[in-house]
C-alpha cells in the first residue's frame, strides 16, 4: 500500500493495483492488524502483533485500512502485507488517529505529501499522563496544527 498523489494505492499479490481516489474517502480510517474483514475482535489480532516480533511469525500476516467511501457508498477495506519491522502498539494507535484526523479534516490528499507527513510524524510526542484516547487525539491534533503553521 502506498499514498499516491491521486489516492491510496493497494498492490495486491494476486491481482492488479487498486486505487482509491482521495476524494472518495469520506470518514476516518481504522487500522486493523491481522484478523479478517470485517473485524470482530478489535483492531489488533494476535497474529497481527506477532508478525513484527523476532521468530517464526516475523513479517507474516497483514492487515487492512477500513474506511467509508462515496460514489458508491461502501465500507471499504484496503489490504496490506505486514512490514517485517515491529511497531509498538502506541505507534499504531497514533498512526490510526493521524489518518482519522487528516481524512476527517478533508485533507486526505496530504497523506501523499512526504514533507508534510514526515513533519507531522516528527512532531508526535508521548501523551502526558495515561495513554487515553483523548490524550492520543490531543497529541495528533497538536502535531498537525504545528506542522500546518510551520512552527519549529
Amino acid at each position: 500500500m502506498e499514498f499516491g498523489t491521486d489516492g491510496l494505492h493497494a498492490h495486491a499479490r494476486d491481482s492488479g493495483e487498486e486505487v482509491t481516489p482521495w476524494p472518495r474517502i469520506m470518514s476516518g480510517m481504522a487500522l486493523v492488524l491481522g484478523g479478517k474483514f470485517p473485524g470482530k475482535s478489535g483492531n489488533f489480532a494476535l497474529m497481527g502483533m506477532l508478525g513484527g516480533l523476532p521468530g517464526p511469525f516475523r513479517g507474516r500476516g497483514g492487515g487492512y485500512l477500513r474506511m467509508m467511501v462515496r460514489d458508491p457508498y461502501d465500507d471499504h477495506a484496503v489490504f496490506f502485507d505486514r512490514h517485517p519491522r515491529w511497531y509498538p502498539p502506541m505507534e499504531l494507535v497514533l498512526l490510526e488517529e493521524l489518518l482519522t484526523q487528516t481524512v476527517g479534516a478533508g485533507e486526505a490528499h496530504r497523506l501523499a505529501d512526504g514533507d508534510w507527513l514526515g513533519g507531522v510524524v516528527e512532531r508526535l510526542t508521548r501523551p502526558q499522563g495515561l495513554w487515553t484516547r483523548n490524550g492520543v487525539s490531543e497529541v495528533v491534533t497538536a502535531a498537525r496544527q504545528a506542522e500546518q503553521s510551520g512552527l519549529s
